[in-house]
């Protein structure tokens, strides 16, 4: 992954992983598998893992210790009430940015005609 995609990513991956588990609770390997799954393949577990240590300080996730088959207990994080208003600000605040992008390369595009 390039370097600006890689910065690019690191402003919006909080938006992306509070949309995961808007979806149902996970704990962090499998939000790092989900993740790949979708094509983020340089994503490694210890960004996600340090993410939700942030997400759980600031409020946004519950956390449930549930057995594991193998080793100790999971953490697994559900999205609560705040998690989700937070969620909404990153879907309001990215559909602006979007936008506003898409019109900048639209001129852009027009120019180079």
């Amino acid at each position: 992954m390039g370097n600006q995609m890689t910065e690019m990513l690191k402003g919006t991956l909080e938006g992306i992983v509070l949309a995961i588990l808007a979806v149902r609770p996970a704990y962090g390997y499998e939000i790092t598998a989900h993740l790949r799954e979708r094509g983020f393949s340089d994503i490694v577990e210890g960004t996600v893992y340090a993410l939700l240590v942030r997400i759980e300080q600031r409020g946004f996730v519950d956390v449930e210790k549930v057995p594991s088959e193998k080793g100790p207990p999971r953490k697994v994080y559900s999205l609560n009430a705040r998690g989700h208003e937070q969620l909404a600000e990153f879907w309001s605040t990215w559909t602006f940015l979007a936008e506003r992008i898409e019109q900048l390369q639209g001129t852009q595009d027009e120019s180079e005609k």
